[in-house]
Formats: structure tokens, C-alpha cells, sequence
């Protein structure tokens, strides 16, 4: 991040605008909009600045205008002029902008979506203004038009909430709660006086308490990358109070969970072990009971393979409300990476998702009733047991030269694979270092493992 991203106050605070043409005409607007009290300074003025109120001062800039300023810009288009605006207020330790310059600003102007009092910025360091038009241009279609309202609305009952809700985190849920509310619906709507009715209702009303109650999320994290998220886990991770993660969830998804949400690390790692299975159960059981918004957050699909039917299980014995966001699971994430499809209508009519080891050691699959033509066999935690596994679908019926393709952290920038035989997966994996995080295709279909895609990878042919 090249520029810290800040919200300044300046009502009634001094601001300087050096330059008397439309560009400084905008900046105008702006800071006159959030209350500054502006000086402009520039030979020669728009009519418009002239009637704006600003403190005016007809004539060329001098290093002494800066004296006293909170903010700032250089706006005149004279690249020897605004240097020297930029100089002096450097000099004085003052924030200042040069107007299309962002190499010679010490900050830069984002682009605005106002809803006031809400108010969007967006910026890409001046790296690409047309894509913040554009990205702007979206958000404003998207946002209703009295979201301010909403806001102020919300504003007006704050002391009542607080007076009712004296704990921080469940004045925080009711909020979230809220918006999601027919109350909040009816202000965006315009219906102010029904609102009001109905919010007087709900906080003098005995169900507030009652809509505080902890709820966990298990929540799919998808393959790796944070593109592949869906919408609904996406919006449980802003309102987490604390997510519960496992080793295999990156750090590029833990940006995405709200800021100030509580991280719980359960998955182990490099020299230490993961939480035991009973006492993650206790741990989701606990958070809950407490009133939190957990979420559980789990690489893949929080069902498959991932022990989610156990904490889903154990959770609603206890009477604790579960919702399931099911997740890209890591077999459909690879092979769509690679371009592998795993069904065909004239080759390929059955897919199998198989454990290939579990904590204890070998699982106990029937092989030989996996070993059968026109199918897709993906599987999870194979890579171990490479040898094992070709050797009891071999023994199966299943020929060695069936197409194998196995895809290590699929989706992912450092994602790689190998596309070899079934009688070499061993050696193929060995021969190109793939790790445990990986999946493991086997059929026809493996066949397709290409590198014809856009993702960045690196596929290795063996066998």
C-alpha cells in the first residue's frame, strides 16, 4: 500500500489553494463541502471562485501563504510554480497536492462516492485513473440513493441502543442486524414516519435480548484464492466477532474477515500440533454461548473432507445455531485451474471426491470398486500414499496407463501440477516435488490437464 488511506477534518480549519482555474475550482467545491475555511490564491480567478466566499488573494503566490495552513494544493498547471507551493508547505510540514502529479504530491485525491454522511473513496495511486472512474461509475449505481439517510436514521438511535445494550459487541450485532432489517428497508424506501414507528418498537420492545444469541458460520474458504469466495462468505467474515481458522487458510482470506475480529489459529503447523477435533468442538460450542458471531473458516468446502459434519453435529446437539456457506471445494478449484473437466457425456459419467489417508494412517477404501472406466476418481490427501494408491487401483482392473494429473495448491499464484500414468505416480510425484497440499486425478479425463489457462502455473509431463 503506497499511500495510507485517511479521512481528514477539516471544518473550520484553514485551506490553501494556490491557482485561480478549474482545477482549482474542484478542489474548491470539495473542501468548501467539508467546511474548510479556504484561502485562494492566483493572479487571475474563475467568476466562480470569485463568488464563492473564499478568502481571496489576487496575485502571484508567495512561501509565506503556506504559513498557518492545515492543507494545501498546488492547483495552477505551472509546474515551477506548483513545485515551489509544494516546497513550502514540505518545508512547513504541511500536507499538500499537486493536481495531476501524484510523484510531487505528498497526498493524493481519491476518487468520491458521497452519500453523505457516508462517503466512499477509491484510488489506485495514480496508477490507473481510468479504472477508479469506472470502479466509481459501478458503486454509485449500486448504492441506494438514501443510504445517508440510513445512516443519519441510525445515528438518531445510537444513545437508545447503547442505553440498552450496554456491552460493545452486541450493540455491534444488533447493528448488523439491523441493516439487514424491514426498518432499514423502509427508510432506503423513503417511509421515514414507519421507520421510526417501528424502530421505537424494537428497542423499547422485550425481543432485542432475544436477537443476540451467538450463531457459528462454517464457512468454505474455497481453494486459495480470494477471488473464488463466495458472495455469502465474503459478507459472514465482515460480521465475525472471531473466526476460527486452519493452517490451510492463507493469509490473502484472512485480510478479507473484519478488521478488528478476533483470530483463533486451531490447524497446527511447523513444529506444533493443531487443536484436537473434541476441543475445537468445545471451542465453536464456548464462542457461541458467549453471544458471538463465529465463523469457521475452512479451506475448500466446510463438508468435504473437512470435519464440518462433526462440528455441525456436536453444535446443533447443543442447541447452537449453525448455517452452513458452502465453499469451492479444492477438487473442483484444481481441475477447473488446469482445465480438466471432470465429467463427459460420451467418456466420463461418474465423479468420485476419496480420502486417500486419513490421520491414522491408510483409509480404509474398497479400491477395486473405485477401479472402473468411464469415471473421474479426485483424490484429497493422496499424495503420501501415491504408491499405495496406484498399486490397489492397478490390482483393481484399472490399467497402468491411465491418465493421471496431480495439481498442488490449485487457483493459487505458486500453484503446479504433473500429468503422467497411473503405474508412475509415485515417481512422478517424487520427480517434481510436489508437496501434501495437493489433489490427485485419476481417468480419462486426466488426460486434459493443460496449461492452457491464465493462472500462472508450472505442469510437468512424466510416464
Amino acid at each position: 500500500m503506497e499511500h495510507f488511506p485517511i479521512f481528514l477534518s477539516l471544518k473550520g480549519r484553514p485551506a490553501l489553494i494556490v491557482g485561480g482555474g478549474e482545477a482549482a475550482a474542484r478542489k474548491l467545491r470539495l473542501l468548501q463541502k467539508a467546511g474548510a475555511a479556504v484561502t485562494v490564491v492566483a493572479p487571475k480567478l474563475l467568476p466562480e471562485i470569485v463568488q464563492s466566499g473564499a478568502r481571496l488573494r489576487q496575485r502571484g503566490f508567495v512561501a509565506g501563504d503556506v504559513t498557518g495552513q492545515a492543507i494545501v494544493f498546488a492547483a495552477t498547471g505551472i509546474a515551477e510554480v506548483d513545485d515551489r507551493v509544494a516546497e513550502s508547505a514540505r518545508d512547513k510540514g504541511l500536507p499538500w497536492n499537486v493536481t495531476d502529479r501524484a510523484e510531487a504530491s505528498g497526498f493524493i485525491l481519491p476518487a468520491i462516492v458521497e452519500r453523505d454522511p457516508v462517503v466512499i473513496a477509491i484510488s489506485s495511486g495514480g496508477a490507473a485513473p481510468a479504472l477508479v472512474r469506472r470502479l466509481r461509475e459501478r458503486i454509485e449505481r449500486m448504492l441506494p440513493a438514501r443510504l445517508g439517510q440510513l445512516a443519519r436514521f441510525a445515528d438518531s438511535f445510537r444513545g437508545a441502543v447503547k442505553g440498552l445494550l450496554p456491552d460493545g459487541g452486541s450493540r455491534r450485532r444488533f447493528w448488523e442486524r439491523f441493516f439487514d432489517s424491514a426498518v432499514a428497508e423502509a427508510v432506503l424506501a423513503g417511509h421515514d414516519r414507519k421507520a421510526r414507528e417501528n424502530m421505537l418498537t424494537l428497542v423499547n420492545g422485550p425481543a432485542v435480548p432475544q436477537t443476540l444469541a451467538g450463531i457459528v458460520h462454517l464457512v468454505g474458504a474455497g481453494p486459495g484464492s480470494p477471488d473464488l469466495l463466495t458472495l455469502r462468505a465474503l459478507q459472514v467474515m465482515q460480521r465475525a466477532d472471531v473466526v476460527v481458522f486452519d493452517r490451510l487458510v492463507g493469509p490473502q482470506l484472512l485480510d478479507l474477515v473484519r478488521r478488528d475480529a478476533e483470530r483463533i489459529h486451531v490447524g497446527g503447523g511447523t513444529g506444533r500440533p493443531g487443536l484436537p477435533q473434541g476441543e475445537i468442538n468445545a471451542l465453536l460450542a464456548r464462542l457461541a454461548g458467549e453471544g458471538k458471531c463465529v465463523v469457521r473458516l475452512k479451506s475448500g468446502d466446510p463438508l468435504v473432507f473437512a470435519r464440518g459434519g462433526e462440528e455441525l453435529a456436536y453444535l446443533r446437539r447443543r442447541g447452537v445455531t449453525v448455517e452452513v456457506v458452502p465453499g469451492i471445494t479444492a477438487a473442483l478449484g484444481c481441475a477447473a485451474a488446469v482445465g480438466l473437466s471432470l465429467t463427459h457425456r460420451d467418456r466420463t459419467q461418474v465423479v468420485s471426491l476419496v480420502a486417500g489417508e486419513t490421520e491414522d494412517g491408510e483409509a480404509e477404501i474398497d479400491w477395486a470398486a473405485l477401479a472402473r472406466p468411464r469415471q473421474t476418481l479426485a483424490i484429497y490427501m493422496g499424495v503420501g500414499s501415491a504408491g499405495l494408491i496406484s498399486r490397489r487401483l492397478i490390482e483393481g482392473g484399472l490399467a497402468a496407463s491411465t491418465p493421471v494429473a496431480v495439481v498442488e495448491n490449485g487457483t493459487l499464484p505458486d500453484q503446479r501440477g504433473a500429468v503422467g500414468r497411473l503405474g508412475a505416480l509415485k515417481s512422478l510425484i517424487r520427480a517434481t516435488g510436489i508437496g501434501g497440499q495437493a489433489i490427485v486425478f485419476v481417468g480419462d479425463a486426466a488426460a486434459e490437464a493443460s496449461v492452457e489457462s491464465e493462472t500462472p502455473r508450472r505442469l510437468a509431463q512424466v510416464g
